[in-house]
Protein backbone atom coordinates (compact mmCIF):
# COMPACT_ATOMS: atom_id res chain seq x y z
CA UNK A 1 0.00 0.00 0.00
CA UNK A 2 2.80 2.35 0.32
CA UNK A 3 3.70 2.11 -2.53
CA UNK A 4 0.27 3.21 -4.07
CA UNK A 5 0.36 6.01 -1.22
CA UNK A 6 3.34 7.59 -2.81
CA UNK A 7 1.83 8.11 -6.47
CA UNK A 8 -0.39 10.36 -4.15
CA UNK A 9 0.71 14.10 -4.98
CA UNK A 10 1.91 16.05 -1.87
CA UNK A 11 -1.08 18.50 -2.63
CA UNK A 12 -3.79 16.09 -2.48
CA UNK A 13 -2.61 14.44 0.86
CA UNK A 14 -2.17 18.19 2.06
CA UNK A 15 -6.01 18.65 1.44
CA UNK A 16 -6.96 15.42 3.38
CA UNK A 17 -4.65 16.28 6.20
CA UNK A 18 -6.35 19.78 6.63
CA UNK A 19 -9.39 18.45 6.51
CA UNK A 20 -8.42 16.11 9.17
CA UNK A 21 -7.13 18.73 11.35
CA UNK A 22 -10.86 20.29 10.63
CA UNK A 23 -12.18 17.42 12.20
CA UNK A 24 -13.75 15.96 9.15
CA UNK A 25 -12.63 13.41 6.73
CA UNK A 26 -11.36 13.52 3.59
CA UNK A 27 -10.77 10.26 0.65
CA UNK A 28 -9.88 10.28 -3.03
CA UNK A 29 -12.44 8.50 -5.57
CA UNK A 30 -13.30 7.05 -8.52
CA UNK A 31 -11.27 7.52 -11.87
CA UNK A 32 -7.87 8.67 -10.04
CA UNK A 33 -7.89 5.07 -7.54
CA UNK A 34 -9.17 3.09 -10.14
CA UNK A 35 -6.09 3.87 -12.40
CA UNK A 36 -3.61 3.71 -9.15
CA UNK A 37 -4.85 0.14 -8.74
CA UNK A 38 -3.98 -0.68 -12.26
CA UNK A 39 -0.67 0.76 -12.17
CA UNK A 40 -1.53 4.26 -14.49
CA UNK A 41 -1.01 7.27 -13.86
CA UNK A 42 -4.36 9.29 -12.81
CA UNK A 43 -5.07 12.30 -15.22
CA UNK A 44 -7.06 13.88 -12.17
CA UNK A 45 -7.47 13.56 -8.73
CA UNK A 46 -10.89 14.23 -6.88
CA UNK A 47 -11.70 14.95 -3.03
CA UNK A 48 -15.04 13.42 -1.49
CA UNK A 49 -15.65 14.77 1.94
CA UNK A 50 -18.06 14.68 4.73
CA UNK A 51 -17.12 18.33 5.16
CA UNK A 52 -20.46 20.68 3.25
CA UNK A 53 -19.22 22.85 0.82
CA UNK A 54 -19.41 26.27 3.02
CA UNK A 55 -16.99 24.06 5.45
CA UNK A 56 -14.97 23.56 3.16
CA UNK A 57 -14.60 27.16 1.64
CA UNK A 58 -13.74 27.71 5.05
CA UNK A 59 -10.65 25.65 5.31
CA UNK A 60 -9.35 26.98 2.33
CA UNK A 61 -8.04 30.20 1.59
CA UNK A 62 -8.49 29.95 -2.28
CA UNK A 63 -11.84 27.97 -3.20
CA UNK A 64 -13.86 28.50 -6.53
CA UNK A 65 -17.99 27.83 -6.19
CA UNK A 66 -17.94 25.47 -9.52
CA UNK A 67 -20.35 22.94 -8.73
CA UNK A 68 -21.81 24.01 -5.26
CA UNK A 69 -25.34 23.23 -5.66
CA UNK A 70 -24.64 19.87 -6.20
CA UNK A 71 -21.80 19.71 -3.23
CA UNK A 72 -18.59 20.80 -5.58
CA UNK A 73 -16.20 23.26 -5.10
CA UNK A 74 -12.49 23.69 -6.58
CA UNK A 75 -9.19 24.01 -3.81
CA UNK A 76 -6.58 25.45 -5.31
CA UNK A 77 -3.22 24.42 -4.06
CA UNK A 78 0.02 26.43 -5.39
CA UNK A 79 -2.24 27.50 -8.42
CA UNK A 80 -3.69 23.32 -9.21
CA UNK A 81 -7.15 23.19 -9.44
CA UNK A 82 -8.61 19.91 -7.04
CA UNK A 83 -12.30 19.36 -7.18
CA UNK A 84 -13.59 18.45 -3.43
CA UNK A 85 -17.14 16.92 -3.14
CA UNK A 86 -19.04 16.78 -0.14
CA UNK A 87 -20.61 12.73 0.84
CA UNK A 88 -23.88 12.59 -0.70
CA UNK A 89 -26.76 10.67 -2.07
CA UNK A 90 -29.64 11.53 -5.13
CA UNK A 91 -33.00 11.34 -5.75
CA UNK A 92 -34.82 10.91 -8.99
CA UNK A 93 -32.66 12.30 -12.27
CA UNK A 94 -35.77 13.87 -14.05
CA UNK A 95 -33.04 14.80 -17.21
CA UNK A 96 -31.11 11.92 -17.32
CA UNK A 97 -27.69 13.13 -16.65
CA UNK A 98 -27.80 15.67 -12.81
CA UNK A 99 -29.78 14.48 -9.56
CA UNK A 100 -32.88 16.92 -9.19
CA UNK A 101 -32.00 17.40 -5.71
CA UNK A 102 -28.63 16.46 -3.56
CA UNK A 103 -28.85 15.22 -0.11
CA UNK A 104 -25.58 15.41 1.76
CA UNK A 105 -24.74 12.59 3.66
CA UNK A 106 -21.90 11.26 6.11
CA UNK A 107 -21.45 7.75 5.22
CA UNK A 108 -18.55 7.46 2.79
CA UNK A 109 -20.32 3.50 1.33
CA UNK A 110 -23.93 5.82 0.82
CA UNK A 111 -21.74 8.26 -1.75
CA UNK A 112 -20.08 5.26 -3.69
CA UNK A 113 -23.60 3.41 -3.57
CA UNK A 114 -24.94 6.02 -6.28
CA UNK A 115 -21.62 5.76 -8.55
CA UNK A 116 -22.01 3.92 -11.81
CA UNK A 117 -19.33 1.03 -12.01
CA UNK A 118 -18.19 -1.03 -9.27
CA UNK A 119 -14.15 -0.20 -10.15
CA UNK A 120 -15.05 3.53 -10.15
CA UNK A 121 -16.82 2.91 -6.31
CA UNK A 122 -13.76 2.85 -4.64
CA UNK A 123 -12.35 5.34 -2.32
CA UNK A 124 -8.83 5.83 -0.55
CA UNK A 125 -7.77 7.37 1.90
CA UNK A 126 -4.10 8.81 1.11
CA UNK A 127 -2.94 9.40 4.67
CA UNK A 128 -3.44 5.61 6.03
CA UNK A 129 -4.26 3.81 2.98
CA UNK A 130 -7.13 2.20 4.29
CA UNK A 131 -9.21 1.46 0.98
CA UNK A 132 -13.14 1.25 1.24
CA UNK A 133 -14.31 -1.02 -1.71
CA UNK A 134 -17.88 -2.29 -0.68
CA UNK A 135 -18.81 -3.16 -4.06
CA UNK A 136 -16.01 -5.16 -5.27
CA UNK A 137 -14.77 -3.09 -7.66
CA UNK A 138 -11.12 -4.36 -6.77
CA UNK A 139 -11.87 -7.57 -7.78
CA UNK A 140 -13.45 -6.36 -10.79
CA UNK A 141 -10.67 -5.09 -12.24
CA UNK A 142 -8.63 -7.88 -11.67
CA UNK A 143 -10.91 -9.97 -13.63
CA UNK A 144 -11.24 -7.47 -15.78
CA UNK A 145 -14.88 -7.07 -15.70
CA UNK A 146 -17.13 -3.88 -15.75
CA UNK A 147 -20.60 -4.07 -13.77
CA UNK A 148 -22.62 -1.81 -12.66
CA UNK A 149 -23.15 -0.67 -8.91
CA UNK A 150 -26.54 -2.06 -7.43
CA UNK A 151 -29.33 -2.86 -9.85
CA UNK A 152 -27.88 -2.05 -13.36
CA UNK A 153 -31.40 -0.93 -14.71
CA UNK A 154 -31.04 2.14 -11.91
CA UNK A 155 -27.99 2.59 -11.98
CA UNK A 156 -28.66 3.88 -16.06
CA UNK A 157 -32.33 4.80 -15.48
CA UNK A 158 -30.55 7.66 -13.28
CA UNK A 159 -28.08 8.59 -16.09
CA UNK A 160 -28.36 7.99 -19.51
CA UNK A 161 -24.61 8.38 -20.54
CA UNK A 162 -23.64 5.73 -18.29
CA UNK A 163 -24.34 3.14 -21.37
CA UNK A 164 -22.03 5.25 -23.76
CA UNK A 165 -20.01 5.16 -20.99
CA UNK A 166 -19.38 1.79 -20.46
CA UNK A 167 -18.96 0.90 -23.53
CA UNK A 168 -16.19 3.24 -23.36
CA UNK A 169 -14.87 1.92 -20.65
CA UNK A 170 -15.14 -1.66 -22.31
CA UNK A 171 -12.69 -0.33 -24.66
CA UNK A 172 -10.32 2.15 -22.99
CA UNK A 173 -10.03 0.11 -19.79
CA UNK A 174 -9.63 -3.55 -22.02
CA UNK A 175 -12.54 -5.00 -19.93
CA UNK A 176 -15.21 -7.45 -20.74
CA UNK A 177 -19.04 -5.81 -19.46
CA UNK A 178 -20.99 -8.47 -16.85
CA UNK A 179 -23.91 -9.98 -18.84
CA UNK A 180 -25.99 -8.55 -16.52
CA UNK A 181 -24.65 -5.26 -16.76
CA UNK A 182 -24.76 -5.18 -20.97
CA UNK A 183 -28.67 -6.92 -21.01
CA UNK A 184 -29.34 -3.75 -18.46
CA UNK A 185 -27.25 -1.35 -21.10
CA UNK A 186 -29.86 -2.74 -23.71
CA UNK A 187 -33.07 -2.19 -22.08
CA UNK A 188 -31.70 1.74 -21.82
CA UNK A 189 -31.13 2.19 -25.19
CA UNK A 190 -34.84 2.31 -25.88
CA UNK A 191 -35.57 4.35 -22.41
CA UNK A 192 -36.54 8.24 -22.24
CA UNK A 193 -33.19 8.86 -20.13
CA UNK A 194 -31.01 7.70 -22.49
CA UNK A 195 -32.59 10.30 -25.24
CA UNK A 196 -32.22 13.27 -23.21
CA UNK A 197 -28.22 12.12 -23.46
CA UNK A 198 -27.03 15.34 -25.77
CA UNK A 199 -25.46 15.17 -29.07
CA UNK A 200 -22.29 16.82 -28.04
CA UNK A 201 -21.89 13.78 -24.78
CA UNK A 202 -22.25 11.19 -27.66
CA UNK A 203 -19.41 12.95 -29.53
CA UNK A 204 -17.51 13.16 -26.62
CA UNK A 205 -17.66 9.47 -26.05
CA UNK A 206 -16.68 8.84 -29.32
CA UNK A 207 -14.19 10.80 -29.16
CA UNK A 208 -12.55 9.04 -25.82
CA UNK A 209 -13.07 5.18 -27.08
CA UNK A 210 -10.67 6.17 -30.11
CA UNK A 211 -7.70 6.69 -27.62
CA UNK A 212 -7.80 2.67 -26.53
CA UNK A 213 -5.76 0.10 -28.55
CA UNK A 214 -9.20 -1.38 -29.84
CA UNK A 215 -11.68 1.22 -30.34
CA UNK A 216 -14.10 -1.18 -31.76
CA UNK A 217 -14.22 -2.61 -28.71
CA UNK A 218 -16.77 -0.08 -27.78
CA UNK A 219 -18.47 0.37 -31.24
CA UNK A 220 -18.81 -3.31 -30.86
CA UNK A 221 -20.63 -2.92 -27.24
CA UNK A 222 -23.02 0.24 -28.55
CA UNK A 223 -23.65 -2.00 -31.93
CA UNK A 224 -24.74 -5.01 -29.97
CA UNK A 225 -26.84 -3.07 -27.65
CA UNK A 226 -28.91 -1.12 -29.68
CA UNK A 227 -26.77 2.28 -28.62
CA UNK A 228 -25.37 2.92 -31.97
CA UNK A 229 -29.20 2.60 -33.84
CA UNK A 230 -30.09 5.31 -32.22
CA UNK A 231 -27.00 7.76 -32.45
CA UNK A 232 -25.95 6.60 -35.62
CA UNK A 233 -27.99 4.40 -37.72
CA UNK A 234 -26.31 5.27 -40.62
CA UNK A 235 -23.29 3.25 -39.34
CA UNK A 236 -25.60 -0.09 -38.58
CA UNK A 237 -26.50 0.01 -42.41
CA UNK A 238 -23.35 -1.79 -43.24
CA UNK A 239 -23.66 -5.02 -40.69
CA UNK A 240 -24.05 -7.81 -43.01
CA UNK A 241 -23.25 -5.50 -45.85
CA UNK A 242 -21.16 -8.24 -47.83
CA UNK A 243 -18.35 -7.16 -50.05
CA UNK A 244 -16.21 -7.84 -52.92
CA UNK A 245 -13.88 -11.00 -52.69
CA UNK A 246 -10.82 -9.04 -51.86
CA UNK A 247 -12.40 -8.67 -48.32
CA UNK A 248 -12.11 -11.24 -45.31
CA UNK A 249 -14.94 -8.91 -43.70
CA UNK A 250 -18.52 -7.89 -44.54
CA UNK A 251 -18.31 -3.82 -44.40
CA UNK A 252 -18.97 -3.26 -40.47
CA UNK A 253 -16.63 -6.17 -39.80
CA UNK A 254 -13.64 -3.85 -42.05
CA UNK A 255 -14.50 -0.72 -40.63
CA UNK A 256 -13.70 -1.90 -37.08
CA UNK A 257 -10.69 -3.25 -38.61
CA UNK A 258 -9.50 -0.20 -40.04
CA UNK A 259 -10.34 1.51 -36.78
CA UNK A 260 -8.06 -0.48 -34.67
CA UNK A 261 -5.07 -0.12 -37.52
CA UNK A 262 -5.41 3.33 -37.42
CA UNK A 263 -2.97 5.61 -35.77
CA UNK A 264 -4.50 6.40 -32.22
CA UNK A 265 -5.38 10.22 -33.78
CA UNK A 266 -9.09 10.88 -32.74
CA UNK A 267 -10.23 12.43 -36.32
CA UNK A 268 -7.92 10.04 -37.94
CA UNK A 269 -9.73 7.13 -36.44
CA UNK A 270 -12.96 9.01 -36.56
CA UNK A 271 -12.49 8.81 -40.63
CA UNK A 272 -11.54 4.92 -40.10
CA UNK A 273 -14.53 4.18 -38.82
CA UNK A 274 -16.73 6.39 -41.53
CA UNK A 275 -14.60 5.80 -44.78
CA UNK A 276 -16.53 3.27 -46.24
CA UNK A 277 -19.76 4.29 -44.79
CA UNK A 278 -21.06 4.89 -48.34
CA UNK A 279 -20.63 1.10 -48.83
CA UNK A 280 -24.39 -0.02 -48.70
CA UNK A 281 -25.94 2.51 -50.11
CA UNK A 282 -23.70 1.92 -53.71
CA UNK A 283 -23.50 -2.04 -53.48
CA UNK A 284 -24.33 -3.59 -57.29
CA UNK A 285 -23.49 -6.61 -57.94
CA UNK A 286 -21.72 -7.30 -61.35
CA UNK A 287 -21.95 -10.00 -63.93
CA UNK A 288 -18.96 -9.37 -65.58
CA UNK A 289 -16.79 -9.99 -62.68
CA UNK A 290 -19.25 -12.26 -60.55
CA UNK A 291 -18.52 -10.05 -57.87
CA UNK A 292 -19.57 -6.73 -55.61
CA UNK A 293 -19.29 -3.13 -56.68
CA UNK A 294 -19.43 -0.02 -54.82
CA UNK A 295 -19.15 2.61 -57.81
CA UNK A 296 -18.72 6.37 -56.11
CA UNK A 297 -19.02 5.09 -52.79
CA UNK A 298 -16.20 7.22 -51.38
CA UNK A 299 -18.41 10.08 -52.82
CA UNK A 300 -21.34 9.00 -51.01
CA UNK A 301 -19.52 8.34 -48.11
CA UNK A 302 -19.10 11.92 -47.93
CA UNK A 303 -22.09 12.70 -48.28
CA UNK A 304 -23.50 10.78 -45.95
CA UNK A 305 -20.81 11.35 -43.05
CA UNK A 306 -21.15 15.37 -42.93
CA UNK A 307 -24.53 15.08 -41.80
CA UNK A 308 -23.59 12.72 -39.11
CA UNK A 309 -20.83 14.77 -37.70
CA UNK A 310 -23.50 17.94 -38.21
CA UNK A 311 -25.38 15.93 -36.17
CA UNK A 312 -23.05 15.49 -33.58
CA UNK A 313 -21.96 18.77 -33.08
CA UNK A 314 -18.16 18.50 -34.50
CA UNK A 315 -16.98 21.88 -35.38
CA UNK A 316 -17.09 23.04 -39.06
CA UNK A 317 -13.37 22.38 -39.78
CA UNK A 318 -13.23 18.94 -38.39
CA UNK A 319 -16.24 18.08 -40.20
CA UNK A 320 -14.11 19.19 -43.50
CA UNK A 321 -11.49 17.58 -42.44
CA UNK A 322 -13.34 14.03 -42.10
CA UNK A 323 -15.64 14.39 -44.99
CA UNK A 324 -12.75 15.26 -46.91
CA UNK A 325 -10.59 12.15 -45.78
CA UNK A 326 -13.45 9.61 -46.70
CA UNK A 327 -14.11 11.45 -50.10
CA UNK A 328 -10.38 10.75 -51.06
CA UNK A 329 -10.09 7.83 -48.93
CA UNK A 330 -9.98 5.17 -52.12
CA UNK A 331 -5.83 5.68 -52.97
CA UNK A 332 -5.66 3.87 -56.39
CA UNK A 333 -1.96 4.39 -57.28
CA UNK A 334 -0.42 1.92 -59.91
CA UNK A 335 3.77 2.36 -59.82
CA UNK A 336 2.61 3.44 -63.63
CA UNK A 337 1.80 7.26 -62.77
CA UNK A 338 3.90 9.41 -64.46
CA UNK A 339 4.87 12.42 -62.63
CA UNK A 340 2.30 14.83 -63.84
CA UNK A 341 -0.65 12.23 -62.47
CA UNK A 342 1.07 11.88 -59.39
CA UNK A 343 1.11 16.09 -59.34
CA UNK A 344 -2.45 16.03 -60.45
CA UNK A 345 -3.35 13.69 -57.79
CA UNK A 346 -1.88 16.23 -54.80
CA UNK A 347 -3.77 18.81 -56.41
CA UNK A 348 -7.13 16.68 -56.34
CA UNK A 349 -6.54 15.64 -52.28
CA UNK A 350 -4.68 19.21 -51.33
CA UNK A 351 -1.31 18.93 -49.80
CA UNK A 352 -2.18 18.99 -46.08
CA UNK A 353 -4.56 16.81 -46.60
CA UNK A 354 -2.44 13.69 -48.00
CA UNK A 355 -0.61 12.96 -45.00
CA UNK A 356 -3.62 11.46 -43.45
CA UNK A 357 -4.80 10.33 -46.20
CA UNK A 358 -1.73 7.68 -46.59
CA UNK A 359 -2.10 6.95 -42.74
CA UNK A 360 -5.56 6.13 -43.63
CA UNK A 361 -4.76 4.20 -46.71
CA UNK A 362 -2.34 2.21 -44.46
CA UNK A 363 -5.31 1.42 -42.18
CA UNK A 364 -7.97 0.64 -44.72
CA UNK A 365 -5.40 -1.77 -46.72
CA UNK A 366 -4.34 -3.72 -43.01
CA UNK A 367 -8.75 -3.65 -42.39
CA UNK A 368 -9.18 -6.02 -45.79
CA UNK A 369 -7.92 -9.27 -43.88
CA UNK A 370 -5.99 -9.90 -46.82
CA UNK A 371 -2.66 -10.33 -47.90
CA UNK A 372 -1.96 -6.87 -48.88
CA UNK A 373 1.29 -6.38 -49.13
CA UNK A 374 1.77 -4.90 -52.68
CA UNK A 375 -1.16 -2.49 -52.02
CA UNK A 376 1.20 -0.81 -48.92
CA UNK A 377 4.50 -0.38 -51.09
CA UNK A 378 2.54 1.38 -53.50
CA UNK A 379 0.83 3.71 -50.57
CA UNK A 380 4.64 4.02 -49.06
CA UNK A 381 5.89 4.65 -52.60
CA UNK A 382 3.13 7.30 -53.32
CA UNK A 383 4.24 9.13 -50.52
CA UNK A 384 7.65 8.64 -51.30
CA UNK A 385 7.10 10.28 -55.05
CA UNK A 386 4.70 13.12 -54.17
CA UNK A 387 7.43 14.12 -51.17
CA UNK A 388 9.88 14.67 -53.84
CA UNK A 389 7.66 16.23 -56.45
CA UNK A 390 6.61 18.83 -53.22
CA UNK A 391 10.87 19.35 -52.02
CA UNK A 392 11.32 20.09 -56.05
CA UNK A 393 8.65 22.83 -55.91
CA UNK A 394 5.91 21.59 -58.11
CA UNK A 395 3.55 23.76 -58.88
CA UNK A 396 -0.21 22.90 -57.76
CA UNK A 397 -2.11 25.37 -56.86
CA UNK A 398 -2.68 28.87 -59.28
CA UNK A 399 -0.53 30.39 -56.21
CA UNK A 400 2.16 28.51 -57.53
CA UNK A 401 2.17 30.20 -60.96
CA UNK A 402 5.21 32.40 -62.00
CA UNK A 403 2.52 34.65 -63.74
CA UNK A 404 -0.28 36.21 -61.21
CA UNK A 405 -3.63 37.00 -61.99
CA UNK A 406 -2.15 40.17 -61.33
CA UNK A 407 0.12 40.63 -63.73
CA UNK A 408 -1.85 38.87 -66.02
CA UNK A 409 -4.56 41.53 -66.44
CA UNK A 410 -2.40 44.13 -66.95
CA UNK A 411 -0.09 42.74 -69.71
CA UNK A 412 -3.01 41.56 -71.61
CA UNK A 413 -5.31 44.65 -70.49
CA UNK A 414 -8.61 42.31 -69.29
CA UNK A 415 -10.88 43.65 -66.33
CA UNK A 416 -10.94 41.06 -63.28
CA UNK A 417 -13.92 38.03 -64.16
CA UNK A 418 -14.25 34.58 -65.26
CA UNK A 419 -11.65 34.57 -67.61
CA UNK A 420 -9.08 35.89 -65.92
CA UNK A 421 -9.70 32.86 -63.73
CA UNK A 422 -9.63 29.92 -66.91
CA UNK A 423 -6.96 31.02 -68.39
CA UNK A 424 -5.00 30.78 -64.76
CA UNK A 425 -6.47 27.17 -64.37
CA UNK A 426 -5.27 26.44 -68.25
CA UNK A 427 -1.67 27.59 -67.29
CA UNK A 428 -2.10 25.64 -63.86
CA UNK A 429 -2.58 22.47 -65.85
CA UNK A 430 0.04 23.19 -68.06
CA UNK A 431 2.42 23.24 -65.46
CA UNK A 432 1.58 19.89 -64.25
CA UNK A 433 2.31 18.51 -67.15
CA UNK A 434 5.64 20.61 -67.76
CA UNK A 435 6.99 22.16 -64.88
CA UNK A 436 9.78 23.48 -66.70
CA UNK A 437 6.82 25.74 -68.41
CA UNK A 438 6.67 27.84 -64.80
CA UNK A 439 8.58 30.54 -66.05
CA UNK A 440 6.88 34.17 -66.16
CA UNK A 441 7.31 34.94 -70.31
CA UNK A 442 6.66 30.97 -71.66
CA UNK A 443 3.41 31.66 -69.34
CA UNK A 444 2.68 34.96 -70.77
CA UNK A 445 3.15 33.74 -74.21
CA UNK A 446 0.62 30.94 -73.95
CA UNK A 447 -1.89 33.39 -71.72
CA UNK A 448 -2.05 35.44 -74.83
CA UNK A 449 -3.01 32.35 -76.99
CA UNK A 450 -5.60 31.55 -74.50
CA UNK A 451 -7.08 34.45 -74.63
CA UNK A 452 -7.38 35.10 -78.22
CA UNK A 453 -8.65 31.18 -78.01
CA UNK A 454 -11.56 32.18 -75.32
CA UNK A 455 -12.28 35.95 -77.42
CA UNK A 456 -12.99 33.72 -80.51
CA UNK A 457 -14.92 31.40 -78.91
CA UNK A 458 -16.89 33.94 -76.85
CA UNK A 459 -17.59 35.34 -80.28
Amino acid sequence: MKTLLDKVPEDVAFLVRRLRERGKRGWIVGGCVRDLLRGKEPKDWDVATDARPQEVKRFFSRVIDTGIAHGTVTVLVEHRPYEVTTLRGEGAYSDGRRPDKVEFVDDIVADLARRDFTFNAIALDPIDGHVIDPFGGQADLTRGVLRAVGDARERFAEDGLRVLRAARFSATLEVKIDEDTERAMGSAASHDTFKKVSQERVRDEWMKSMSAERPSVAFDAMLRTGLLAITCPELVESVGCEQNRYHAFDVWGHAMACLDAAEPDALLRLSALLHDVGKPRSRAFSDKTNDYTFYDHERIGAQIADPILQRLKFSNDERAKVASLVRHHLICYSPDWTDAAVRRWLRRVGTDLAPMLYRLGRADVRGKGRPADADLNNIDELERRASELLASGAALSTRDLQLKGGDLMKELSIAPGPVVGKILERLLELVTDEPTANEREALLAEARRLHAELTRDAS
